[in-house]
């Protein structure tokens, strides 16, 4: 499903216009981003957890130079790990 397609889903769901269920979806992204950025993480029960990790620097490939060894910086990512309500839902 994408971004439209969602926003598509919750306009009629909720019976209100396209614009509107998009306003709402990225308000929600938004927030979980500034969220993330800020606490860590965020918690939504029943669906999942979105949480800030570290990934230590490493030493990679260059994919179009198999030989030749690139140095990856450290960086914080994004992890989601799924609820259990989600889980069973999807199981």
């Amino acid at each position: 499903m994408t971004k439209t397609q969602l926003t598509e889903a919750l306009a009629s769901e909720l019976g209100v216009s396209k614009k509107l269920a998009g306003e709402l979806v990225n308000c929600f992204i938004d927030n979980v981003v500034k969220g993330v950025k800020k606490e860590g993480e965020v918690r939504i029960q029943g669906f999942g957890t979105f949480k800030k990790s570290k990934r230590k620097a490493r030493e990679g490939v260059n994919p179009q130079n198999p030989k030749q060894k690139i140095k990856i910086p450290a960086m914080n990512v994004v992890t989601f790990k799924a609820g259990s309500d989600f889980k069973k839902a999807v199981k």
